[in-house]
């Protein structure tokens, strides 16, 4: 992928037959510290943030696996989400609500989150203050 700072543009090209972007590669979605995991098949994708690009913001692609969950917590910073793949479901607060494409969720602080892929993959573009606090358990 081209890349992009503070010089100038960057391109990753989108290949849809893995549905991935070329030249942006999976990181792991939480460190290892847990001794229990508290998600499963999660895969994170940072679209832009964290590279010293001139942004207040970082955005990032999650794909969850089918049967897959992310952590539920909360924190100090809200969510823009767009979801772009599959469908799945969102637990937020008390409520639960079922997402397919194109859906748009924002979460807010310190409201208690959590996403659940269905029979398919379930992928969403997150985006997120650069300066944020760290999720906690909820």
């Amino acid at each position: 992928m081209r890349r992009g700072n503070s010089k100038g543009p960057g391109i990753a090209r989108f290949d849809p037959k893995r549905w991935r972007w070329r030249g942006i590669e999976a990181i792991p979605y939480k460190g290892s510290r847990e001794k229990v995991p508290s998600w499963k098949d999660v895969e994170r994708f940072v679209m832009l943030g964290g590279r010293g690009e001139p942004s207040s913001f970082h955005l990032r692609y999650f794909e969850i696996a089918p049967g897959g969950f992310s952590s539920l917590e909360r924190h100090l910073h809200v969510h823009a989400v767009l979801i772009l793949r599959g469908r799945g479901t969102l637990r937020m607060g008390g409520a639960t609500y079922r997402l397919r494409p194109l859906d748009f969720v924002y979460i807010a602080p310190e409201v208690a989150h959590q996403f659940r892929a269905g029979r398919e993959p379930f992928g969403f573009l997150c985006a997120v203050d650069a300066a944020r606090d760290r999720p906690r358990p909820a």
